[in-house]
């Protein structure tokens, strides 16, 4: 049967058909009672639909807990091979704090060595990977106050007229400026000043 009601079209289906669509079965899978206390539920609960709450061991959980034979092991890691991984590295015990110190004189080569671009020499034609030595340019020790003035003679990156940049802000920067201060006595010890 069709029923138009305006722009819509509704269907209805026949009364056979809407009867035989059902709920599922709430007792499907759960204990039933049986003999006499089937009659005594029968005559003594409220709605006969409802289920008992007990699930059926075999159809509700499957396989059911602890019915399967193999026992679990823990997966093999790199940590569980005791070969690769030693006693005295997975005790946390002596990972005692190590101190790194350095100073003023390593400090003031290390400023002077990397204040300035390296330049690499390309090798020459007889020279080989193997045969090839590094120079060395150590230098004697400078005190580090001598050495942060040599860094800022030879390399002035910021100057009064060449100031470093500063960071783009999307809203306008904060400006304090003096407000009506708020009521208090003529001879304060503190006043409040307000700023806005």
């Amino acid at each position: 049967m069709i029923i138009l009601l305006g722009p819509r079209m509704y269907f209805l289906l026949p009364t056979s058909a809407m009867a035989t669509k059902k709920a599922a079965d709430s007792t499907l899978y759960h204990l039933s009672p049986k003999g006499f206390w089937k009659r005594f539920r029968d005559a003594v609960v409220v709605n006969p639909e409802i289920s008992s709450g007990l699930p059926l061991q075999g159809v509700n959980r499957f396989p059911p807990p602890g019915s399967r034979p193999e026992k679990y092991s823990t997966p093999a890691t790199k940590a569980s091979d005791i070969a690769q991984n030693p006693y005295w590295k997975r005790d946390v015990r002596r990972a005692y704090p190590q101190l790194s110190v350095i100073t003023q004189t390593g400090l003031s080569s290390l400023l002077i060595e990397h204040s300035t671009p390296q330049v690499v020499a390309a090798p020459a034609e007889g020279d080989t990977a193997e045969g090839s030595k590094a120079v060395s340019t150590a230098q004697d020790p400078i005190e580090l106050a001598a050495a942060i003035s040599q860094i800022t003679k030879s390399t002035k990156l910021y100057s009064e007229s060449k100031l470093p940049p500063t960071l783009t802000l999307s809203y306008p920067r904060w400006r304090p400026e003096r407000a009506p201060d708020a009521p208090h006595p003529q001879h304060a010890y503190f006043p409040l000043q307000l700023y806005k």
